[in-house]
């Protein structure tokens, strides 16, 4: 780009980063993540001159890297997130909720999809879009309600924690059929043992960085915060690099990354929570949005609006099966109706996970843009809908005597 299309690019993205500010505060008040802020400005910027202007062909290369980043570094996080002790700690009514979960969301979605002349591999791979719970959406509610020691909170936490196993399997499938390049069913025999071979090792890089090398490499340099980011930076991007080698993408990599360099940062303590925060600062400050901003300058918003079947019936399809696998557990008394309903809207929370696989497969050609559209749709409306919700029964049942169980 030239320095009078680079001035004017600055100019566009302070211009949605600006109105993305105003937003989020509104949000907030309403306890919605501000980073959503940034998806909504640019779905309403789409078809105004400031989004004609930042989607003109020049501009494409820089505003799809910066994308990128916002992918590797959204899911970085997430792996920083993802405690796999406690995920083995994790109680019999969790893993029931989840594993029902798993299934009537699969068995629903994908029928859903079949019904509406999808294939069957594309069909699983949307159920499982839909299944995991943005935790960060529904902590501040249950913190704010001083919910997160009762046993609601609990199995609420506990399920988003077994989601992130979801989570995982769901990003490295979809990276390796990126990779393949078709749909898994046209991957030829003859490449099987060599990608086995190639993913085994990939394992086995993981499990020593994890065990071993990340807390060794930790020590090498002196206890200081901006030491241990650059030896996070080498391990996301060794990690996405030597994944996306081996056929796995580069989101594979990213989110065991995040599990890997987990350890290293526990071990430093204060100094690794303070990675662990600017981290996170740099994602949803800066990467997250620009990410958001490039998804939703590509969302179909008046095809959504003439033909919203298929979000509804997504939607409505994931809402449904969420709600009747809490309720399953209401008659053998592992959770009240009350709580039921609960925990029920609390598990439809979603947001980064599904919108960077669907903006993943619509990169790729792997679905269309009426579909993109409606994942997109359906994660924003949930994100939207379930703090309000829940913040709305929480407030009338509790003034009306409602008191839930501890842990």
């Amino acid at each position: 780009m030239s320095e009078l299309q680079t001035r004017e690019f600055m100019l566009g993205l302070a211009a949605l980063f600006g109105l993305s500010y105003l937003l989020a505060g509104a949000l907030a008040r309403v306890r919605i993540p501000g980073v959503l802020g940034a998806l909504l400005v640019a779905m309403l910027a789409q078809n105004t001159p400031l989004g004609v202007y930042l989607l003109r062909s020049e501009y494409l290369p820089v505003f799809e890297f910066l994308g990128q980043l916002g992918i590797l570094f959204l899911l970085f996080y997430v792996g920083l997130q993802i405690d796999l002790k406690e995920m083995l700690g994790l109680g019999g009514d969790i893993v029931a909720l989840t594993v029902i979960k798993i299934v009537l969301v699969g068995v629903a979605v994908s029928a859903i999809m079949l019904w509406m002349g999808y294939g069957w591999v594309l069909s699983l791979v949307i159920s499982m879009i839909l299944i995991p719970t943005a935790e960060a959406v529904i902590i501040p509610i249950l913190d704010e309600f001083r919910l997160i020691r009762t046993r609601m909170g609990e199995i609420i936490i506990g399920s988003s924690v077994l989601d992130d196993i979801v989570e995982i399997f769901m990003v490295a499938l979809v990276s390796i059929w990126i990779g393949i390049g078709d749909a898994p069913t046209s991957f030829s025999a003859e490449r099987l043992p060599v990608c086995v071979l190639q993913a085994l090792a990939f394992i086995v890089l993981v499990a020593v960085t994890f065990r071993w090398l990340a807390k060794w490499l930790s020590r090498l340099a002196p206890r200081r915060t901006s030491n241990l980011i650059l030896l996070a930076m080498v391990i996301l991007f060794g990690f996405a690099g030597i994944s996306a080698s081996v056929g796995l993408g580069i989101v594979a990599g990213a989110i065991c990354a995040g599990l890997v360099t987990r350890p290293a940062f526990d071990g430093l303590g204060h100094t690794g929570e303070m990675a662990r925060h600017d981290i996170k600062s740099i994602s949803y400050g800066f990467l997250a949005p620009v990410f958001f901003f490039w998804v939703g300058l590509h969302v179909d918003v008046w095809g959504l609006a003439k033909a919203p079947e298929l979000t509804l019936v997504l939607l409505g399809g994931a809402l449904l099966a969420k709600v009747s696998s809490v309720m399953v557990m209401v008659p053998f008394k592992r959770v009240t109706l009350h709580e039921g309903w609960l925990i029920g809207i609390s598990v439809n929370a979603g947001l980064t996970t599904e919108i960077i696989v669907a903006q993943l497969m619509f990169d790729a050609r792997l679905i269309d843009a009426g579909l993109f559209s409606a994942l997109v749709a359906v994660s924003s409306i949930s994100t939207i809908c379930v703090p309000l919700l829940l913040s709305t029964l929480l407030r009338r049942w509790q003034d009306n005597g409602l008191h839930l169980r501890e842990a």
